[in-house]
């Protein structure tokens, strides 16, 4: 790592001191409200109320970013990115809207990150382009931060502060307890928010992994510590909430791995595995077979690449000497005693296993020499290209394993019974589900009034919701700014809603240009109309139609100049009406037209 990221310390703040925290900043824990009414003889002033603002993660997976604001303190929890739906032509991402945090910039005290994956930190460099903001994570988070704040340009210039499961950090009124839970990447932590308002449990992407490839087991005691000692509000991940049961812990995959590798379909080829880059564990995994299997392992893919060094760095793979090779040497090497590590594993144009499909890797060829795990379930709405890449495959003779055929991917995020676990360990006064879409934080909102908290202590909350929470109360609060700000090529928002429109309208139905030269003082038409068609008809399987739209162009200007009408935005409405009419009479298509007046 690099000097930018520096240690954290415990600052002092209040709060009550987290295990294995260092002696710095020691300091007792707030008391709550409840127990201040044993004092009523002090006639204490009323508690401020601590406000949790959303910039995103609520009704959609992904873009996950809170605000928690305590008086004149503000801390941000997560900074992350959304991929674009399908109607968002030529748009690459996806980030919140940042003008709450430029509106407040004076008193945001920090960002706490709860792990590496694109939804929780890709829009972290966007942010800090703009703000000088400090941000806290544990190392391997901050190890794949830094990646991105290079290559922006802008690392040297960041505060990256490293810290433990355990430890806690003081914002002025507000201390975020670092709290250890188990996920699809390593060194994912859960916050414990301590305020004098009281104590907000925010879970992070989680589920209960009794037997972890590498680290603890989430730290369940302190869940149920802070549960004893009251906690004001839980807000839980509801990616899962509608699957019963628990989790798969992550050795299942592993164990897949083992059976597979000494299956007869594997035998005498080449084994391509493609998976998340964040799943560090299950690398590992993948290692540790074609370790004991005898094979040497190259890794494919851009974000594949950069994950495994980073975390080889930082002590989170262990690679053995002389097993991991680059993928420019594989030719050296039988295929039967090799395995690729690759990304792609959700069907991306561009990713590496797409460009294996369709013979585009430029050093990889499939075939049927080839086994390939595909170590991943589709994430909604990647189904059909995941499909295609897998017939692509198929008919390159690959012998491909995908989807449920066996057990060669298990969830990161908890499912019925660990979130109802949560809740029975935490017991919150009140409870907002989060990171999810509409049926999955439905769905958690059941579970918590099954556990016995009240309806009207459940909040379903939306993006640009903020909330005052105290004992006495959860109070709704005005709206603050909130949305998508979509990022296209080097542009940061100056695509909208009008420019997306345009663009489906063209994807849809093309594009006709009608050029004319019309004399300035007369308003006679000197030259054309000459007519472009893009993506409408093919003009030489056309000609009548194109000869007609000229015809009628040519007498819509002609009129125009009989009544003596020389506003050339008037006569491009009328040139775009006309036309349009005509060729939706005959054709049913609407293409955007683009009258183009040259005056002469």
């Amino acid at each position: 790592m690099q000097n930018k990221t520096n240690k954290s310390q415990n600052l002092p703040a209040q709060g009550r001191k987290p295990r294995g925290a260092g002696t710095r900043g020691k300091t007792a824990a707030p008391k709550s409200p409840a127990k201040r009414k044993g004092q009523a003889a002090k006639k204490l002033p009323p508690v401020t109320p601590v406000k949790v603002g959303f910039l995103g993660g609520l009704n959609e997976i992904g873009k996950n970013m809170t605000v928690y604001e305590y008086e004149n303190d503000i801390v941000i929890v997560d900074c992350g990115l959304a991929f674009p739906d399908d109607d968002m032509l030529g748009i690459d991402l996806v980030i919140p809207d940042f003008t709450y945090i430029e509106k407040n910039a004076d008193r945001v005290r920090g960002i706490v990150l709860t792990h590496g994956h694109e939804d929780h930190i890709g829009a972290l460099p966007y942010l800090l382009s703009k703000f000088n903001i400090p941000v806290y994570g544990t190392r391997l988070t901050l190890g794949l931060v830094e990646g991105k704040l290079e290559e922006a340009g802008i690392l040297e210039k960041c505060k990256l502060n490293v810290v433990n499961a355990g430890q806690a950090v003081g914002f002025g009124g507000i201390t975020v307890e670092f709290i250890a839970v188990n996920h699809s990447i390593p060194d994912a932590v859960a916050f414990a928010i301590h305020t004098p308002a009281g104590v907000i449990i925010q879970t992070g992407d989680f589920k209960i992994d009794t037997n972890p490839i590498s680290g603890d087991m989430i730290d369940l005691g302190r869940f149920a510590e802070l549960g004893r000692q009251g906690v004001l509000c839980l807000l839980s991940d509801s990616t899962n909430a509608t699957r019963p049961g628990y989790t798969q812990s992550e050795r299942t995959v592993g164990e897949s791995f083992n059976l597979l590798f000494q299956s007869p379909s594997a035998q005498n080829k080449r084994i391509i595995i493609a998976t998340f880059a964040s799943n560090i564990h299950r690398i590992q995994q993948i290692i540790d077979y074609a370790c004991k299997y005898g094979r040497k392992v190259a890794v494919s893919g851009r974000s594949m690449i950069n994950a495994v060094a980073i975390s080889q760095e930082l002590g989170y793979l262990n690679v053995p000497e002389g097993i991991l090779i680059d993928i420019s040497e594989i030719r050296r090497h039988p295929k039967d005693k090799l395995v690729i590590i690759t990304t792609g594993s959700q069907g991306e144009p561009m990713s590496a296993l797409a460009r294996m499909a369709s013979s585009d890797h430029r050093q990889v060829d499939v075939g049927p020499d080839d086994f390939i795990i595909i170590s991943a379930t589709p994430i909604p709405g990647n189904e059909k290209t995941v499909s295609n890449v897998v017939n692509e495959l198929i008919s390159h003779g690959c012998d491909v394993v995908y989807e449920k055929m066996y057990d060669v991917h298990v969830s990161g995020h908890a499912c019925q019974e660990e979130l109802k676990i949560m809740l029975g360990l935490c017991k919150p006064r009140y409870f907002i589900p989060v990171h999810g879409e509409q049926k999955h934080l439905r769905r958690h909102m059941g579970l918590a009034r099954l556990m016995g908290i009240d309806a009207n202590n459940i909040v379903l909350a939306s993006i640009g919701d903020q909330y005052e929470l105290s004992e006495e109360k959860l109070k709704k609060c005005p709206p603050i700014p909130a949305g998508r700000v979509m990022v296209d090529g080097l542009g940061v928002g100056d695509v909208g809603s009008i420019v997306l429109r345009d663009r489906k309208h063209l994807g849809q139905d093309g594009i006709i240009v009608v050029v004319a030269a019309i004399e300035g003082d007369t308003g006679m038409l000197v030259s054309g109309p000459e007519i472009v068609s893009r993506g409408f008809v093919y003009v030489r399987e056309a000609e009548d139609m194109m000869e007609e739209s000229r015809c009628l162009v040519r007498s819509t200007i002609e009129k125009c100049q009989n009544g003596k009408l020389n506003d050339w935005s008037v006569i491009k409405n009328r040139v775009r009406d006309d036309l349009s009419k005509m060729l939706y009479e005959k054709t049913k298509r609407s293409p955007m037209i683009l009258p183009v007046i040259l005056e002469v």
